[in-house]
């Protein structure tokens, strides 16, 4: 048996860190012995736990080390980060470390670096020279670069559950299915609102197409009056189903207030057309081309509207960022400083969009597949919450227990 010993630090029993790391030393087929347990009094004091940790290989100990790191495990045994130079622009050395969303720090030549920014699947190039260390994608590497490689000397310190108060945000993984109540939550998220805008947080909304569909663009609209909505992430679609209706009354043809509209299909591509002509969505809303809607409200309230395309968009509008590498980048700076995103409707959005917020964004999803939702929260396992419904119900709860003074704030 080759073994080695861990050290887990922090809120681990209220977080279910110690539990999530023993269950995956068992899932393995491994052993563990606990050497010591602190265990706080209060609330708010941390624990500390140093365990024996053995498996039948070193490789399978290595592997099972790794898996635990990502739990925020300690090696008792502080050694340095490996190198490896990249083979060529593009190429991470093989056995490249691959990162969380977590907060993560690497040590070389004696000193911890924290790694800037905390990006999940990505490598850790490191600057000797500067004394810094970063994530980088495929596209950022280049020939030469040193990567770390293994997770000898890699440290990560994940997000624990706060102990200053109880929110709505508390509960791990929470999802409601279609048959709960959802009232209380859309209420207790409401307060949370209004406290992110008093402290001047960040809040980033991600749709889909469905919102303008189903005739939950008026509630939306409404959110954005209210200052609730900092920036808005969507595709190109959803910019053209919103302008559609606002000049034509339907959305891909369809009208929410009509069983049958006139026009058809072919509203959404001379929507699209309009646009184009004058330039882009400011200049329609500037000339009163445009006078309604989603994008409206949002030049109107200064919202900063990011758009990107796909390969299926018409048009696309001008302002959409097509490049699918130009898009990730945008969109990463664009999520730097949120601190609260509803990911609403919109399923590889939402993922594409949850897949780079930083581990301390608390984030609602709300779809009416739960699949998707399941999907979106379990990138954020102690700040997210999903709720299984219709989006216009939603919207409409919300907006209105917001404009409610008794909501408790």
């Amino acid at each position: 048996m080759f073994s080695e010993t861990i050290e887990l630090r922090g809120h681990i029993i209220d977080s279910l860190i110690l539990p999530k790391v023993l269950d995956q030393i068992l899932t393995h087929g491994a052993n563990f012995k606990i050497g010591e347990i602190e265990i706080g009094k209060k609330r708010a004091d941390q624990s500390f736990a140093r365990i024996e940790v053995s498996a039948e290989t070193a490789e399978a100990l290595d592997e099972l080390i790794l898996r635990l790191r990502q739990h925020g495990a300690e090696v008792a045994k502080r050694e340095d980060a490996q190198l490896a130079s990249a083979p060529a622009d593009g190429v991470f050395p093989r056995d490249f470390y691959v990162t969380t969303n977590q907060q993560t720090f690497v040590r070389f030549d004696g000193k911890e670096i924290e790694v800037q920014p905390a990006m999940m699947d990505s490598a850790i190039a490191v600057d000797r020279k500067r004394g810094a260390a970063r994530a980088v994608k495929f596209f950022d590497v280049r020939k030469g670069d040193e990567i770390i490689v293994g997770h000898q000397g890699v440290r990560v310190v994940p997000v624990q559950r706060a102990t200053s108060r109880t929110d709505v945000f508390q509960f791990i993984n929470t999802i409601i299915d279609a048959d709960e109540p959802k009232s209380a939550i859309i209420r207790e998220l409401a307060g949370e609102l209004q406290r992110v805008r008093r402290a001047r947080g960040e809040i980033a909304v991600v749709v889909g197409p469905a919102i303008v569909r189903t005739g939950a663009g008026q509630h939306l609209v409404r959110l954005i009056e209210s200052r609730f909505v900092d920036r808005l992430f969507a595709g190109n679609s959803f910019a053209a189903y919103d302008l559609e209706r606002a000049l034509f009354g339907t959305s891909l043809g369809i009208s929410p207030d009509l069983a049958f509209a006139r026009g058809g299909r072919e509203n959404f591509v001379r929507a699209v057309n309009a646009i184009r002509e004058v330039g882009g969505i400011a200049a329609a809303i500037k000339k009163k081309i445009v006078t309604s809607g989603i994008m409206h409200a949002c030049v109107r309230h200064n919202v900063d509207i990011v758009l990107t395309g796909s390969i299926r968009d018409e048009g696309p509008i001008p302002g959409v960022t097509t490049d699918a590498i130009e898009a990730q980048k945008v969109m990463r700076e664009k999520l730097t400083d949120v601190t609260h995103a509803l990911l609403l409707a919109t399923l590889h959005h939402s993922l594409a969009v949850a897949s780079m917020l930083a581990p301390t964004v608390k984030t609602v999803c709300v779809d009416i597949d739960p699949s998707a939702v399941e999907r979106a929260v379990e990138h954020q396992p102690l700040q997210s919450i999903g709720l299984v419904t219709d989006v216009e119900p939603f919207l409409r709860e919300l907006t209105d227990y917001l404009s409610d003074s008794r909501v408790r704030d």
